[in-house]
């Protein structure tokens, strides 16, 4: 089962103690259970045989980093804790002296700012003090057939000829031509229309407006007349009214016994429906100004099954999704997106929306805590992107989300939770999911109370993680307690999510009666995770396989974010921060018993190689010393140098 390599006995043989390395010790009782036997070490003999190899490899560049470090020792404090007074880690060096896009797209002659720009419009003087170029081989010439970054790409000599011209291959641009590779993006017209405040939002403003109106009309003491009295909760009317209803914006509970989504919506008082028939109309109308869709005509969520990648804040990002899509994951979902940034035009926001083409089945999650904004954006997003489902996050328990009334704290606050769903759901075309925790406090559970009152409001679907908020990751997943609100849910789907880390996980995940299994953690791990739930078998992946998907996410990046510096120095931050999770990944081959489990913290140990090594280290000058010894990838120095 053993490999030959450097670091590693071949199968079948005992480590030599006077090979390249050091002899582990025995290892400590509470590790041998996790297998590793002879190729546990200690961090001393670990971090020391890392030092020893860059300092005697064959790259100069390392030996001489090795040096440096040699020579100024660093001493640094070691941050306990939540370190808020962490330094922004922001580059500054490409916020100045930077060139003008103008000149950078071919049009020097009519600068887009004017006599009020800032920016270089000399390209020698740029060139004098750009920083040196990073490699040969651009990979948005190589697939696209040109670089839109032109002078300001970090690999320009790949694509620039005499006199700082910007070479196309047309035939290879030919076949670009009118693909839309990324969309959901962010037209400057709909920027200007949100800044201004000059979008209309017709359907949210109606919800909203019967909101109100059920608040003021006969309320006493606070709460509306005629509404749902457990929990002091508005819920919109829950008398049901002779006649079809006018406004679309003040759904009716159903009976018990009653199918909620078997009815239309209906209005709220007779006073409405008076109103609305002595309404004269002159002309056709169109149904969506008169009907709204009904729950069964909206577009069908069909992902019963099928393995769903969480939306994960700063790595879940589009680089990261196409590795996962590529490797297996059928549904993809954008990061969390605060509704109120989104409704302020900011590009930084929209840009958690883009999708690319290959993912099939993808959907947005959205984070607020009061109706109306995420009532708008919800009616904002179903006008201009193009998405399978939206998805509340009612279990993000950070306290800057938390303390706002957002995430988590929605469970807590049932009324505005109940409005939210209703009023999303109203304005939207697509499904309506939630996910959730089991609670706010460790142990007590309200999930169980929350999901029959979910079907009823109009969700489609519900994710449940297994944890509340006060937990965090410092406990396991409670499986039995998805299973039970599994059973509470049905006939709506359930997902389940929390420590899946192999395909015996999933399967046990599966036999609890869930619809699906949701892969957060897992995925940043090993990311190759969905291939081995769908083949059933443990993928003993190399080192040299682990690198590829590297360096396929680092040229991802750089035509994600882009190849100049701007763009190479967020593939940069955000490759580290995948690092940090692919470090806890112990691969198959050193195992004897399987699975790995997600919660044991990884032991020092010795891989079948040097890199493989290099990639169990937790400190992060050794991610920046990744490399590989025979090739250089596209892209691959910009990232770790």
């Amino acid at each position: 089962r053993f490999e030959p390599g450097e670091c590693g006995p071949t199968a079948g043989s005992p480590r030599d103690p006077s090979g390249s390395c050091p002899a582990p010790p025995n290892p400590p009782r509470a590790l041998t259970g996790l297998g590793l036997g002879r190729f546990l070490t200690s961090k001393e003999q670990f971090h020391a045989y890392l030092r020893d190899r860059q300092g005697t490899g064959r790259d100069k560049e390392s030996r001489e980093d090795a040096g440096a470090q040699e020579k100024e020792p660093v001493e640094r404090k070691r941050a306990r804790g939540q370190n808020k007074s962490r330094p922004c880690m922001k580059p500054k060096h490409y916020e100045q002296n930077r060139l003008c896009p103008s000149v950078t797209q071919g049009s020097a002659d009519k600068c887009f700012f004017g006599p009020r720009c800032r920016f270089l419009h000399d390209v020698a003087e740029y060139l004098a003090m750009k920083p040196p170029d990073l490699g040969r081989r651009c990979v948005l010439f190589e697939t696209f057939g040109k670089c839109t970054y032109g002078v300001t790409c970090r690999f320009a000599q790949a694509h620039l000829g005499d006199g700082f011209r910007n070479i196309i291959d047309t035939e290879l641009a030919k076949q670009w031509e009118g693909k839309e590779l990324v969309r959901n993006n962010l037209s400057k017209e709909l920027q200007h229309q949100l800044r201004k405040r000059k979008f209309s939002f017709k359907r949210a403003e109606e919800f909203l407006r019967a909101l109100a109106k059920a608040r003021g009309d006969g309320r006493k003491g606070g709460r509306a007349t005629g509404c749902s009295a457990e929990e002091q909760e508005v819920s919109n009317c829950t008398t049901p009214q002779q006649g079809h209803g006018d406004d679309p914006a003040c759904p009716v509970l159903p009976e018990q016994g009653e199918d909620p989504k078997a009815d239309g919506l209906q209005s709220c008082s007779p006073r409405d429906d008076e109103e609305a028939s002595s309404m004269q109309t002159v002309g056709p109308v169109t149904d969506e100004d008169v009907i709204k869709l009904r729950p069964c005509e909206k577009k069908k969520l069909e992902i019963q099954g099928k393995l769903y990648l969480a939306p994960l804040t700063t790595c879940g990002n589009l680089p990261f999704r196409r590795i996962c899509k590529r490797l297996g994951a059928d549904v993809t979902c954008g990061e969390m997106a605060v509704c109120t940034n989104l409704l302020q035009g900011q590009a930084s926001e929209w840009a958690l929306l883009k999708r690319h083409h290959t993912e099939d089945i993808f959907g947005v999650q959205l984070e607020g805590a009061f109706p109306d904004t995420m009532t708008k954006c919800a009616e904002l997003l179903n006008q201009t992107i193009e998405v399978d489902f939206v998805d509340i996050n009612v279990g993000c328990p950070i306290d800057l989300v938390y303390k706002k009334g957002g995430g988590c704290a929605l469970m807590t606050r049932s009324n505005k939770f109940e409005q939210i769903v209703r009023g999303m759901n109203s304005v939207l075309d697509v499904p309506l999911t939630v996910k959730i925790r089991t609670g706010v406090q460790e142990k007590i559970n309200v999930a169980h109370k929350l999901i029959p009152r979910l079907r009823e409001w109009g969700a489609a679907m519900v994710t449940l993680h297994g944890r509340s908020r006060e937990q965090r990751y410092t406990r396991s997943a409670d499986w039995d307690y998805i299973a039970e609100c599994a059973q509470v849910a049905s006939p709506m789907p359930l997902f389940g999510n929390g420590d899946i880390l192999s395909y015996e996980d999933a399967n046990r995940a599966m036999q609890m009666g869930v619809s699906g299994i949701m892969i957060a953690r897992g995925a940043l791990i090993k990311p190759w995770l969905f291939t081995e739930i769908k083949e059933q078998r443990h993928w003993d992946i190399s080192s040299s396989e682990r690198f590829e998907l590297l360096r396929d996410f680092t040229n991802y990046g750089l035509e994600h974010w882009g190849s100049d510096t701007q763009g190479v120095e967020k593939t940069r931050k955000f490759l580290l921060e995948w690092l940090s999770f692919l470090c806890r990944y112990i691969p198959v081959g050193l195992l004897e018993f399987l699975p790995q489990k997600i919660n044991e913290r990884p032991p020092y140990y010795m891989g079948r190689d040097y890199l493989e090594t290099l990639m169990a280290s937790q400190n992060v000058d050794d991610w920046i010393r990744i490399r590989s010894e025979n090739t250089e990838p596209p892209g691959y120095r910009c990232l770790l140098h």
